[in-house]
């Protein structure tokens, strides 16, 4: 049981997300969820956010400026379910947030495991974003097996773009993106204004070492992904991730054989 845990909001599986949008719609009031501000107060925002915070402030402090400025209807954790130190960290801030996992279809069963696992023991509600069309409808329309013929496309159609569709509710987004996880990832701010995607984009691990989030993940009792202790340190759909050999950069397990290095969700 980790040392986060406490009321339990479960995983929201399609059938049940599509009639808590029903209901949320038919019973909401103007008070239930105040309105989402401008993309000009949001970047204002950001830039006040990332002059205050700085390069490196601690994991904490970045997560506490989110909570004295953003509702907690706002804000999302997006979350790969390799592990769930950053669910973790703000929910010990900002508890009941939502927490959204890009449910591809195409995910290792120790993913879904831990999934479950976090929505079970952490103070959180862990979302279900879904792509337009199910693994088997895709096959149907563009041919078996998109990911090994256009890893792009795949990614966009059932990562990029749910993902996008998904934020449209929310002023702010936190992600778990490391500054060595990458080269590509190097210059990684704490804040940032995201405009891909027109949210405040928040990165509040971005200086940790992949060393000290294992660290805080043992000390804190945390749900882990298996496959992390098993040559897996960066975990993506289970067509497209390898083991990593000891030395090798942490992502060179994705999309091996290719020149791909991101999903394109934080590009």
């Amino acid at each position: 049981m980790s040392k986060h845990a406490a009321g339990v909001d479960p995983v929201v599986e399609p059938a049940a997300a599509a009639a808590q949008v029903e209901a949320t719609v038919a019973e909401a009031s103007p008070a239930a969820a105040p309105a989402l501000r401008t993309h000009d107060e949001l970047k204002a925002l950001a830039e006040s956010g990332a002059a205050e915070l700085g390069w490196d402030a601690p994991a904490r402090d970045v997560i506490a400026w989110v909570e004295r400025n953003f509702d907690l209807s706002s804000v999302a954790v997006a979350c790969s379910m390799a592990d769930a130190v950053l669910p973790a960290l703000v929910a010990d801030q900002m508890p009941g947030v939502d927490v959204l996992f890009l449910e591809t279809g195409y995910h290792f069963p120790e993913t879904y495991a831990t999934r479950d696992e976090v929505a079970a023991n952490l103070r959180v509600n862990v979302v279900d974003v879904l792509p337009e069309n199910t693994v088997e409808q895709q096959d149907r329309l563009l041919g078996k097996d998109l990911f090994a013929r256009d890893a792009a496309q795949c990614c966009a159609l059932r990562k990029v773009a749910p993902l996008r569709r998904t934020l449209a509710g929310y002023e702010l987004w936190f992600t778990g993106v490391r500054r060595d996880e990458a080269p590509t990832r190097t210059n990684t701010p704490l804040v940032t204004w995201d405009e891909a995607n027109g949210l405040v984009k928040v990165n509040p691990v971005a200086a940790w070492t992949f060393d000290q989030l294992v660290q805080y993940s043992d000390d804190n009792l945390l749900p882990v992904n298996p496959l992390l202790s098993q040559g897996y340190p960066s975990i993506g759909c289970q067509p497209c991730t390898r083991k990593v050999a000891p030395g090798d950069d942490p992502r060179a397990g994705r999309w091996a054989g290719s020149d791909k290095t991101e999903c394109g969700l934080h590009v």
